[in-house]
């Protein structure tokens, strides 16, 4: 083989796989790293480090957390799951490499071998795809396959160093979990004493904390969902403690050409994964309410009716986002349509306790003014978490919901917590600065916006009577334009056309050139039913010129797709 790719082969492959997964988190998830960062809050505090580590695996969830706080920062973030894979595929060669140190060589013959220490990472990669799987999986397979490591170093000092396993399975459980499995397959033909004795402790630490064996034997940690570990993951873990056994039975290479052959197979079957196997992991409707929710996060109004513009929404949650992203820019009654609507449901989606749901909807209340309702939305989201974690979107919205109630001793709360952490630190310093200063909350762009548009008096209301509470915001404060808009488009949406000319017509009392397009549409179309022309002004000519020509093809049964952006089509359509 030739001596370049003998020396620098291995390291470049490394490399070029690390650069892969780096760009691949980036650019085509950025979005996936913000979820899983808002679903936990780390902290830099004794009791949190306590409550981690007092639990099999602790020490490496708190690991993992720690890692995950810098999801914050894309480039971080990506650059950490790059490293990670990149340190588990280098352990992997090392058990490799050492379980063969006790065969001949042959020159360079596991050299020839070196992409099948990607597998693990490759299939580790695939998993990552299931957004309840947390990074502290991984970090334990690493900590594992350190101290298999360290057990191959000492089984090569003597007959005793044969046993260590003893010592090293229970250390590795407490510090990494059940991924010590691992170890006891390993260990060869001992694995028919070290694996009865690997349950053996797990169930003995059912009397020393409160999970159950089965909730223990799928790691505390590792799943969001307790007691739920994939079969890829347990083949991970199987593959990676077989890999050292196998990797004596690898047929030997006789000459440069079938060595270079045989890496060259290795590499094209490890792409050909990459690249038609591991997006597969990646289901595409999830990641795009995941990605709608972080655009409606940072209040990225152009980014989400760009991302509609590519392909139309049509889940509740990615039809909420684009609405309330074009409310925010004052054209919900002009474009609402030119996106698929599917009832009022797009506007604000039933309540679901679904973490996955309830942040994007809290935020389109919070936008509306409804304060305590986002307070409450942001209780729900963190309970919502299936590991019982907090969350450091749920806890700074919290912070900002009892700010503008007035609530400064729980606001101090929140925000004494988020000074904790590092990338929150700064903006709980700056606003906790702001309680009891009236004044430099009102003057505040975000804060005092809200403490205008808020309802003074709380009460209890239905999802179905949203429109209701719309109007109470409407009446409070009439220049609250976002309650407006889904004022006349709740009866819209629901094909209530008489329930909205009534609020039309209060809106054109206080806004009497308020006339989107939309709203002119929905209004021919009322007049038409009633047998009347609509007064003078009121709908533009070219508006009822084109409802003249859309009924005339509805009747026909001609194209009347080419009026799909149009309130008549949505109205008078069969599509629910």
């Amino acid at each position: 083989m030739n001596r370049f790719i003998q020396q620098y082969g291995p390291l470049l492959l490394t490399l070029l796989f690390g650069i892969s997964v780096l760009l691949f988190w980036r650019l085509c998830y950025p979005f996936a790293m913000s979820y899983q960062e808002q679903c936990q809050l780390f902290l830099f505090d004794s009791q949190y480090f306590l409550d981690r580590v007092a639990v099999p695996g602790g020490l490496t969830r708190y690991v993992s957390e720690f890692l995950v706080q810098f999801y914050n920062n894309f480039w971080l973030g990506a650059t950490v799951i790059a490293l990670l894979l990149m340190l588990l595929q280098w352990l992997v060669w090392r058990l490799m490499r050492q379980a063969a140190g006790d065969l001949p060589a042959g020159g360079h013959t596991f050299c020839v071998w070196y992409p099948l220490s990607f597998l693990p990472s490759v299939m580790v990669w695939y998993v990552m795809g299931d957004e309840n799987m947390t990074l502290m999986f991984p970090v334990a397979l690493i900590v594992t396959a350190a101290l298999m490591l360290l057990y191959q170093w000492l089984s090569r000092k003597g007959r005793w160093g044969r046993w260590m396993w003893l010592i090293l399975i229970p250390i590795g459980y407490w510090i990494a979990g059940p991924a010590v499995l691992m170890l006891a397959v390993m260990t060869g033909m001992l694995m028919l004493i070290a694996v009865p004795y690997t349950l053996l402790l797990v169930a003995f630490c059912c009397f020393i904390v409160p999970y159950a064996f089965d909730v223990q034997m799928c790691g505390i940690g590792y799943y969001r969902n307790f007691a739920m570990m994939g079969v890829p993951m347990a083949l991970i873990m199987l593959v990676i403690g077989l890999l050292p056994l196998l990797v004596r039975w690898l047929p030997k290479m006789k000459n440069d050409r079938q060595q270079l052959v045989t890496v060259a197979a290795q590499v094209a079957v490890l792409v050909l994964a990459v690249v038609a196997f591991v997006p597969r992991g990646f289901d595409a409707r999830t990641y795009e309410v995941m990605e709608y929710d972080y655009l409606v996060r940072v209040n990225n109004w152009d980014g989400i009716l760009a991302k509609a513009d590519k392909k139309s929404p049509d889940l509740p949650m990615s039809v909420c986002a684009t609405n309330l992203a074009l409310a925010m820019k004052g054209e919900l009654c002009e474009r609402a349509f030119d996106y698929f609507q599917h009832g009022a449901e797009g506007l604000l989606p039933p309540f679901d306790r679904n973490f996955n749901a309830i942040p994007l909807t809290g935020e389109a209340y919070w936008q509306l003014g409804m304060v305590n309702t986002a307070q409450r939305f942001a209780f729900e989201a963190m309970e919502a978490i299936p590991n019982y974690c907090k969350s450091s979107r749920s806890v700074k919205r919290l912070a900002e919901t009892n700010l503008v109630n007035g609530q400064y001793e729980v606001a101090r709360k929140y925000l004494q917590m988020l000074e904790k952490t590092v990338f929150y630190r700064r903006w709980a310093q700056r606003t906790l600065q702001l309680l009891g200063n009236e004044q430099a909350i009102n003057q505040h762009p975000l804060y005092g916006r809200q403490r205008q548009l808020r309802l003074k008096d709380d009460f209890m209301f239905s999802e179905r009577e949203i429109d209701k509470i719309m109007g109470q915001l409407l009446m409070q404060n009439p220049q609250n334009t976002l309650a407006m808009q889904y004022l006349l488009m709740f009866p819209l949406l629901n094909r209530d056309i008489n329930t909205f000319m009534n609020y039309m017509m209060y809106i054109l009392q206080h806004h009497p050139n308020y006339r989107p397009r939309a709203c002119q549409e929905a209004i021919a179309l009322a007049y038409a039913q009633r047998r009347q022309q609509p007064p003078q002004g009121l709908v533009a000519p070219q508006v009822l010129q084109r409802y003249n020509d859309f009924m005339q093809a509805y009747r026909n049964h001609g194209p009347v797709e080419l009026y799909r952006n149009t309130a008549w089509y949505y109205l008078l359509s069969n599509e629910k």
